[in-house]
């Protein structure tokens, strides 16, 4: 039988860096993949990697991470969220600047122009089934696969109203089964394990929420799946000190996740399938 193996990745804001140190590494170990999948910002990482999937590709995407700021993304402005709750249009911010931001990054500007396979994941607004783009407008899919409910506005495409990807799946595994990958390589974001505050204000913590619910799923659909396919999760950073809502600690997170993922790979990584101890729920004790 032939082995198709896909490359899954998963949303998380800010750690999304995190995916590209990983990357780097299994690029420079001539790690191949014959689909790609992401949800959320594992969509825009995942697209970029499926137009450019060789180590210059890494490296401008590396590049992209390193001039990113909150405001890029998150441009909260008083005014607008106000005007917003007024008019009660069901979300705090508008997606012009993301919008404008995957105009200037994005290699290609069709699904189906990729390189190789790319499957983006959303969720279905109205039945909250998972709604998996595979050609079209590549800028309106990764808008729909990052809206995150009540911060971003669902974004219409055809007759679908389609949001964050994470909702129906932050780690779409089981897209990659159906599409029929004998072999799963997936590469969290991890979460912010090490905070000794929740995070402020009202996007930041839906994004963590968020990203604390798509972890615990992660680890329930690896259980679930470790029977069916042959699956490989590339161990996440662990202490995280960083929000995903902050993009302050880009660089240490690239350079951390590749140096790790190469000791990983070195050990044998890629022939383990067990749940990586960095996702299971922890603490760090900290003195006061």
């Amino acid at each position: 039988m032939t082995t198709k193996t896909a490359i899954v990745f998963a949303g998380g804001g800010s750690l999304g860096a995190v995916q590209v140190g990983m990357l780097r590494a299994l690029v420079e170990a001539n790690v191949r993949f014959d689909m790609v999948i992401g949800a959320s910002v594992g969509a825009i990482n995942g697209a970029y990697f499926a137009a450019r999937p060789d180590s210059d590709g890494v490296q401008a995407l590396a590049g992209f991470w390193r001039g990113l700021s909150k405001t890029d993304i998150f441009p909260l402005s008083w005014f607008d969220t106000c005007r917003g709750l007024i008019k009660r249009r069901g979300y705090l911010l508008q997606p012009s600047a993301l919008n404008r931001l995957l105009g200037q990054a994005l290699p290609i500007h069709r699904i189906e122009d990729a390189v190789l396979p790319l499957y983006i994941v959303t969720t279905n607004l109205l039945s909250g089934a998972e709604t998996v783009l595979s050609s079209g407008e590549l800028e309106q899919a990764l808008l729909a696969s990052a809206a995150i409910p009540l911060v971003f506005p669902c974004v219409q495409i055809a007759d679908q109203f389609l949001v964050d990807g994470g909702v129906a799946s932050n780690t779409p595994i089981s897209t990659a089964v159906a599409l029929g990958a004998t072999n799963v390589v997936v590469i969290p974001t991890g979460v912010s394990c090490d905070l000794t505050q929740p995070p402020r204000g009202l996007v930041a913590l839906a994004l963590h929420t968020v990203n604390l619910m798509s972890m615990r799923q992660l680890v329930s659909d690896i259980e679930h799946f470790r029977t069916v396919t042959s699956l490989h999760i590339v161990p996440p950073l662990c202490p995280v000190d960083v929000s995903v809502f902050n993009f302050d600690q880009t660089e240490s997170l690239l350079q951390r996740a590749y140096e790790q993922t190469l000791r990983w790979l070195e050990r044998g990584g890629l022939e383990r399938t067990k749940v990586p101890g960095a996702l299971s729920i922890h603490s760090h004790a900290h003195e006061h």
